[in-house]
């Protein structure tokens, strides 16, 4: 049964009266998918972004299934601008004495893309004046039954519908499910950009496995390959080595990667990849890490403001844990069917909390699956804490 049901008595209809204002909070990757996909619904929308236009961004590896390329297909996004390499392959490595033991070849059922690509594509898309840099929000509270989003500026903005799409660090979270917080794993994700490769035409998704608790992947991007270590943490030796706790800096950007921090990757490096690996490793000098991170499921997705609402999608809903491969497949998927279902309140004057709520049902489910299958994973590469 839902836990959340639609309310029984129909709310007065607005997309009869006026246009639907939608606030997107969020300009990464889910953001700007389910703008685009409001604005070609005819929504009137605008997405705030915390970080100034000026403030460096970036990101790895991403693998997205079949189901998340067809929404991107729909925005217009040919596959051949955002996939440099069209194998399905992954090729699982076990490693033994830093040499190849045994290799399984599998299939992911979509393409691998980088986060820089996929953003430069989306927000390429974005229509000038719709996203809003530099705009932190800090507040939802309603006036007049409309929802009111406040800056740290001081400004205050109204919507009918506001959907949070801001991340792991969601300030939406924190505001409408305060009771879930994140929960260090006990791994980081440590992640290296470089134009070097550990052999001539790799084209591949490749994941070696040295032993328990440790994982390496690397796959081409273009100029080059992007490979992510997985090695063990505590949260102090986070602390100490990327300058705040791990549920405080989800993201250690380059400038937060210390000598000691390269230093303890190299190393790992050294003694458990092949030497080819390890000297990828050794090279790379444009650095990230990523502590992987836990959460409770969710229970819902949609909560009232005043006579609006407010929703929840992507990672700022449930970030999942890498290995799931579901953090943006998660994200692009809701907001699809989060436009779909107001495209139906649009159109046809369907009831607003009933279309909101039957989206939440579809969707959640997934997402709780995927939150729950992520410890799962890692406990059986070793990875993390119980």
């Amino acid at each position: 049964m839902d836990p959340n049901p639609a309310p029984a008595t129909r709310t007065a209809p607005v997309g009869g009266v006026r246009r639907l204002r939608v606030a997107v909070v969020g300009g990464s990757l889910t953001g700007p998918v389910v703008a685009l996909l409001l604005l070609r619904a005819g929504f009137d929308v605008t997405v705030y972004e915390a970080m100034p236009p000026s403030a460096p961004r970036g990101g790895g590896l991403i693998g997205l299934e079949h189901t998340a390329l067809d929404v991107l297909d729909r925005l217009g996004i040919a596959q051949r601008e955002v996939v440099a390499y069209d194998s399905e392959t992954i090729r699982q490595v076990a490693v033994r004495d830093r040499r190849p033991h045994q290799t399984v070849l599998r299939t992911y059922p979509g393409r691998n893309t980088t986060w820089t690509l996929l953003h430069r594509a989306l927000t390429a898309r974005v229509p000038a004046g719709v996203v809003r840099t530099g705009m932190r929000v800090t507040g939802l509270t309603h006036e007049g039954g409309r929802p009111v989003l406040t800056f740290a500026d001081g400004r205050r903005d109204p919507a009918d519908l506001v959907v949070f799409a801001d991340g792991r660090s969601s300030i939406g979270r924190q505001l409408l499910d305060p009771v879930r917080v994140l929960r260090y794993a006990g791994y980081v994700a440590h992640r290296g950009i470089t134009d070097r490769a550990p052999q001539p035409g790799l084209h591949d998704f490749l994941r070696l496995e040295p032993c328990p608790g440790v994982q390496f992947n690397i796959a081409p991007v273009p100029g080059g390959c992007d490979w992510t270590f997985y090695l063990g943490c505590t949260a102090a030796q986070y602390e100490r080595r990327f300058g705040a706790e791990p549920t405080r800096r989800v993201f250690a950007l380059p400038r937060h990667i210390t000598p000691a921090a390269r230093a303890d990757v190299d190393e790992h490096a050294a003694q458990l990849l092949p030497p080819e690996h390890a000297a990828v490793v050794a090279a790379t000098t444009t650095r990230m890490a990523v502590p992987v991170l836990d959460i409770d499921p969710p229970t819902r997705m949609v909560w009232p403001v005043g006579d609006g609402h407010a929703v929840l999608l992507g990672d700022a809903l449930a970030p999942v844990r890498p290995h799931t491969a579901r953090g943006a497949n998660n994200g692009i998927e809701q907001a699809a069917g989060l436009a779909v279902a107001l495209t139906q309140h649009r159109r046809y004057d369907a009831d607003l909390p009933a279309a909101l709520h039957g989206w939440q049902r579809r969707h959640l489910p997934a997402a709780v699956a995927a939150v729950r299958h992520g410890p799962v994973i890692g406990a059986k590469l070793g990875l993390g804490t119980p």
